[in-house]
């Protein structure tokens, strides 16, 4: 099936259901307008003691009362037709074909009813009981389009809305010479025609709606996301200046800057940047094991030279490196065997961190 198709029928659906959720909250306030004389009779509300409601007889002809039309507008307005306008007839059936009533009475429109069937509008009402407990008596109860589309013209000429026309089995019974049970039974509903009228605007509104509901969640989205990229943009030239400010500080600690100032601020800035001996002696003397032994250090500018003997000269390296005031520590020469056969001869080369930098860490 089709990605296209499958949406539609979805909207579908959902018009449906929605459209049977408004019926039914409209339900819970209904209004029942029945034809009684040439006049209409309207109830409202639930039934009294007597399990009969009180009605107001308003003329078919002239406009509703305003208070009866006020409580249409907000009500599930039910027609009960007149019996004149309803043809029944009875149809038997086996009590186990109940569920499939609905096709069965379909099936029988045709012979049953005096319209052509695309104009006939029908409701059925099944019984059990008789002399025939497996059978089931099926009284069919039929009126044609034209009347219920009149009926409707008519009430909405007056200012009423009809939203579910039914008929009584007593008026049926009146007319098709069954007894009287007061059961209604319902011939049209506004929500049955919904699929041809209504159905195809309901479609269009929830996707509508929920198109515009996309749209806000792509624009959310896309200004989460730009938001995100002009947070990260920012933090990336914050980073970036960081850097060159750094870059722009080590800088002023070069020679080349040194030697430019004044002889009274470069000296003080000789001495801030010039490796301290005594740090450097208390680095080793804290870095190298007590098996290690020295026999020549030497600090040349910022590039410390130490030659001694160790048992184990390349596990002097990590220490150095890791002491926090020695970078880049390798052998600058072999390593030979000491006169003992025991010792080894290390050379050893890094370059002192300046104390001011490992203050600023």
């Amino acid at each position: 099936m089709r990605v296209d198709m499958i949406i539609k029928r979805w909207l579908e659906v959902l018009a449906a259901l929605l459209l049977a959720w408004r019926e039914h909250q409209r339900e819970q306030h209904s209004l029942t307008i029945s034809e009684e004389d040439g006049q209409l009779a309207v109830r409202e509300g639930a039934p009294d003691a007597s399990g009969q409601r009180k009605p107001r007889m308003i003329s078919a002809t002239k406009a509703a009362p305003r208070a009866v039309a006020r409580a249409a507008r907000d009500a599930f307005v039910v027609l009960e037709l007149s019996g004149d306008k309803i043809v029944t007839r009875r149809i038997n059936v086996p009590a186990q074909a109940r569920e499939f009533l609905p096709g069965i009475v379909r099936n029988q429109i045709e012979r049953l009813s005096p319209w052509p069937a695309d104009q006939v509008m029908y409701g059925f009402h099944p019984e059990t009981g008789g002399e025939d407990p497996a059978t089931l008596d099926v009284r069919v109860l039929m009126t044609s389009r034209a009347i219920i589309d009149g009926t409707q013209e008519a009430l909405a000429a007056i200012g009423l809305r009809v939203d579910r026309i039914v008929a009584r089995l007593s008026d049926a019974g009146a007319v098709g010479g069954a007894g009287a049970v007061p059961s209604p039974v319902a011939l049209w509903s506004r929500i049955a025609d919904a699929n041809r009228e209504s159905l195809a605007g309901t479609c269009r509104q929830i996707g509508v709606g929920g198109a515009v509901a996309l749209g806000l969640a792509f624009i959310v989205s896309a200004w989460a996301l730009t938001s995100a990229s002009s947070i990260r943009s920012d933090s990336e030239d914050l980073a970036t200046r960081g850097r060159t400010l750094q870059r722009q500080l080590q800088a002023g600690r070069t020679s080349a800057s040194i030697a430019s100032l004044p002889p009274a601020q470069r000296a003080w800035r000789a001495k801030e940047v010039s490796p301290a001996s005594m740090i450097v002696i208390e680095a080793l003397s804290r870095a190298l094991p007590d098996a290690a032994h020295l026999s020549d250090l030497r600090l040349e500018g910022a590039t410390l030279r130490i030659i001694g003997l160790a048992d184990d000269a390349p596990a002097l390296l990590a220490p150095l490196e890791q002491s926090g005031h020695l970078t880049n520590v390798r052998f600058f020469a072999p390593t030979t065997r000491g006169p003992d056969g025991r010792l080894f001869r290390f050379h050893i080369e890094a370059q002192v961190e300046p104390h001011t930098r490992i203050a600023d860490e």
